[in-house]
């Protein structure tokens, strides 16, 4: 069974916007609209994770690297 509500529409600038009442809040930044006959569907757009997000869940690697000789670079003539 689906829940329904009613919920106000009221205008922000030029556009016209709609209270989502918080038992249908979404859980996202960004959401997709689009209109089926005289209906529309509001999605939440996945967040695709950020490069530090995704390296914080990894597990730490339990590898013993070598040490790596690292002498001074050298100058270099650059005319």
């Amino acid at each position: 069974m689906t829940a329904t509500r009613h919920a106000r529409l009221f205008r922000n600038g030029r556009n016209q916007a709609v209270r989502i009442p918080r038992e249908f809040e979404l859980a996202a930044d960004e959401v997709t609209i689009c209109q089926e006959g005289h209906r529309l569907i509001i999605e939440p757009v996945e967040r695709t994770p950020s490069l530090a997000e995704v390296l914080s869940r990894l597990e730490p690697l339990e590898v013993d690297f070598p040490e790596i000789a690292d002498p001074p670079s050298q100058p270099e003539d650059v005319i």
